[in-house]
């Protein structure tokens, strides 16, 4: 059964960078589309970045383009989000998800399978 786990988040001044890591056990990654999500309370689930199997095409949330970066390492089995330029808005729990084999990723939540049990990132202004 696979199992993903996000770690890195924690509380930082606005302005400042992040780097999440969400490790993935219970099957290799090299053949799975990845992506990070963010939900505040009482709102939806929402995209912020996501990387195709072959871990060449990248995309981002508009809001988040230009200032992070969505990598992943097959021989670690983990896939990392790079964020610069944190703001108060970004506060959130961010979680990592992965899709079906082979797909390509999506925007949407509901077509990824599995999920991890999400970090906090929390930005003080």
């Amino acid at each position: 059964q696979v199992r993903l786990v996000e770690s890195g988040g924690g509380l930082v001044q606005g302005g400042g960078s992040l780097r999440l890591t969400c490790t993935v056990s219970g099957r290799p990654i090299d053949d799975y589309p990845l992506a990070w999500f963010r939900q505040a309370p009482g709102k939806e689930r929402e995209f912020v970045a996501s990387i195709n199997w072959q871990g060449i095409e990248t995309d981002y949330a508009d809001s988040f383009r230009g200032r992070s970066s969505i990598s992943k390492d097959n021989s670690k089995s983990a896939v990392f989000l790079q964020i610069d330029n944190l703001r108060p808005e970004d506060t959130s729990v961010y979680f990592c998800g992965i899709g079906p084999r082979f797909f390509p990723p999506s925007t949407t939540p509901r077509q990824y399978t599995d999920w991890g049990q999400g970090t906090q990132v929390t930005v003080s202004s």
